[in-house]
Formats: C-alpha cells, structure tokens, sequence
C-alpha cells in the first residue's frame, strides 16, 4: 500500500480510520507501516439530523493500524459541495 501513496503526497486526501472517522488534509509524508502525516486537516463528522460538522485539526499523524481506506480530493467536487445539507449517519467501527 505505501507504493501506491507516493503519487499522492501533496495531495488532499480523505482517510477513514477503523473507529470510523473522516479526516481530510494534505498528504505530507508516511511510512513503511502507513502512518500517514496530514497538513492542514479536518474531521468531518456526520450526523444524521444536522449537517456535516467540521473540526480542524492542522498537523495530524494517524497511525498506519488505525488507517481502514485513503481516497484522493478532487478539489473542485469538494469546492461545490453544501457539506451543511448533507445528513449521514456516523461510520461504525471497523469490527475484525
């Protein structure tokens, strides 16, 4: 997997974490077993009666063993998204 991260430094990328996070940032650097260090990162954290809420975070580092999916932003679909208006419940734990 961290072959397949290397075109993607740089880059804004969203990672779900096992206890079923959202956090977007920067993709600044990782390691052998994944650990991943984002800039300028945020939660998202979803609800299912309000809107997606927002925490920043800054500089972040999520270990590689807590690290369930990575998907690369596209910056201009994100741009147009209302995230206020759109309701999801939250993720569930990733159960082994």
């Amino acid at each position: 997997m961290a072959l397949a991260l290397e075109p993607l430094v740089g880059s804004v990328v969203s990672v779900i974490t096992a206890d079923g996070r959202m956090i977007v940032g920067t993709l600044k650097g990782f390691d052998q077993t994944v650990n991943i260090i984002l800039d300028e990162s945020h939660e998202r954290v979803f609800s299912s009666n309000q809107g997606v809420e927002q925490v920043l975070l800054g500089l972040y580092v999520i270990r590689g063993d807590n690290v369930a999916l990575i998907g690369e932003i596209d910056d201009a679909t994100d741009a147009s998204l209302d995230l206020t208006n759109i309701k999801a419940a939250p993720l569930n734990s990733v159960v082994h």
